[in-house]
């Protein structure tokens, strides 16, 4: 059995500010915040090996995507890296996976309470999808869906984890942390959160799950923060501006949604 994990920085325990997660602001705090990320990413490995899994495949999906520690990773794991990557946060999902992992992942934009939320950029105010609105664990597990993949285990702050049990249903969740704000949470320790991620993950291996397969045709609709924002995602072909910060783009395939997707966010990227 070949397990995938997409694996971010913002919902691992003790990060609690967006300097610890880039080398760019704090080093030390940033070196801190990856061998956490790593150690969680294992727990679920081990979890995973423990109810029979026998391959794991872990995607860094966080920032410049080259987080986590290959020196300390769980040896039976290879380790897709860097970015671009055609998938981006689920690189390697199209690779023959049985069932995939959400690790370290947090909040969508605009969450009342959520660590760090946000969706793919500070750009983005709002997405949603078939009149679901949905953040990073939304787009992700339905493109994992697209591909048969079912999402069975999720972690992340309390916000996220509800997130994932209202949109998913009964799949496995552990809460590491408990947003009082953007910027301030109340952490579990590692130790803890690594138990708690191995019962989670061995129990998810067990119980299997169902793919997140969004129906079609399927509407994506994205709320930017600025309307220059929106301009330049309206410059994809197909893309229908709905008003100022607003736009829409309806598609059978959800692969080619998803492409669509990084293209209008890699555009909105490039204005202030």
């Amino acid at each position: 059995m070949k397990i995938y994990i997409s694996a971010d920085m913002e919902g691992i325990s003790g990060v609690v500010d967006f300097a610890q997660t880039s080398i760019k602001d704090e080093a030390k705090e940033y070196d801190r915040a990856r061998s956490l990320m790593t150690a969680e990413v294992n727990a679920a490995i081990e979890g995973a090996l423990a109810a029979g899994a026998t391959e794991a495949l872990v995607n860094d999906a966080h920032g410049s995507m080259r987080n986590i520690l290959l020196e300390e990773l769980n040896p039976v794991a290879e380790l897709v890296s860097g970015t671009p990557k055609p998938l981006s946060m689920m690189q390697g999902i199209d690779e023959g996976i049985d069932l995939a992992f959400l690790v370290g992942y947090h909040a969508q934009a605009g969450s009342f309470y959520g660590t760090l939320g946000h969706t793919y950029t500070g750009r983005v105010y709002s997405v949603v999808l078939n009149g679901q609105p949905v953040g990073e664990l939304g787009i992700n597990a339905a493109l994992a869906g697209h591909f048969g993949v079912p999402v069975v285990l999720v972690t992340g702050d309390r916000s996220l984890v509800e997130e994932a049990q209202s949109l998913l249903g009964e799949v496995e969740t552990v809460a590491v942390k408990q947003a009082y704000g953007m910027t301030a949470a109340r952490s579990l320790s590692p130790s803890k959160v690594h138990e708690l991620i191995q019962q989670a993950a061995s129990r998810a291996v067990e119980r299997g799950g169902v793919p997140f397969v969004v129906g079609k045709p399927i509407t994506l609709t994205i709320g930017f923060v600025r309307s220059a924002h929106a301009e330049m995602a309206e410059l994809i072909p197909d893309v229908r501006r709905l008003d100022a910060r607003t736009v829409e783009f309806v598609h059978e395939d959800m692969l080619t949604l998803y492409r669509a997707w990084r293209a209008m966010v890699g555009l909105a990227c490039l204005v202030n």
